[in-house]
């Protein structure tokens, strides 16, 4: 009964999780992910996107949290975006793989959904983390993000509704087999 049980929890977290293409800014969900650099002042890619959507009054909270270590993550409001918030974590820069990178990635994950918990939010959208000018392997890092939010979900019995929102269509693809792989087991 107890294995049935796990199935049903697995399945009903699995189908909580939405792979799309599209432009992470324009997502109406509670809280969106930022794969911010460690200073939370904009940059490029996912990052300047963001910053660029909701406005000046970003920056301005972004400085009084006085930036944000690899594999933490912290919440700002969302300002002109669609979203409530806005989570912010650095996820790590792709040296060779022998430099914690994959428990960084893991980290980025796991506190950016513990801080939907805290928070109370019941959707997130995530971008592929580190893939960009970061480097991190795309399938690889795509494990790490599904699996992570799984894990978590079952571990916290917190099931959220999870938006995987890929601007590229490789990352894309990507995402969208592994899904596909998961919810055919």
């Amino acid at each position: 009964m107890k294995i049935i049980g796990k199935k049903m929890i697995r399945k009903e977290i699995i189908n909580s999780i939405i792979v799309k293409k599209g432009d992470i800014t324009k997502e109406k969900v509670d809280v969106i992910v930022n794969a911010a650099n460690p200073s939370l002042l904009g940059g490029g890619g996912v990052d300047g996107a963001i910053h660029r959507a909701a406005g000046p009054d970003l920056i301005q909270e972004c400085r009084s949290l006085g930036g944000c270590n690899f594999g933490e993550a912290k919440i700002t409001k969302g300002y002109k975006l669609k979203t409530k918030h806005i989570i912010h974590t650095p996820g790590p820069i792709y040296k060779d793989g022998s430099n914690n990178e994959k428990a960084i990635l893991r980290d980025s994950y796991w506190n950016s959904l513990l801080l939907a918990k805290e928070n109370m939010l019941t959707s997130i959208a995530f971008p592929a983390i580190s893939t960009g000018v970061y480097h991190y392997p795309k399938e690889e890092a795509c494990s790490i993000a599904i699996n992570t939010t799984i894990d978590f979900m079952i571990k916290n019995e917190f099931i959220i509704d999870v938006f995987f929102i890929l601007y590229d269509d490789e990352n894309f693809q990507i995402y969208t087999n592994f899904i596909k792989k998961i919810k055919d087991l």
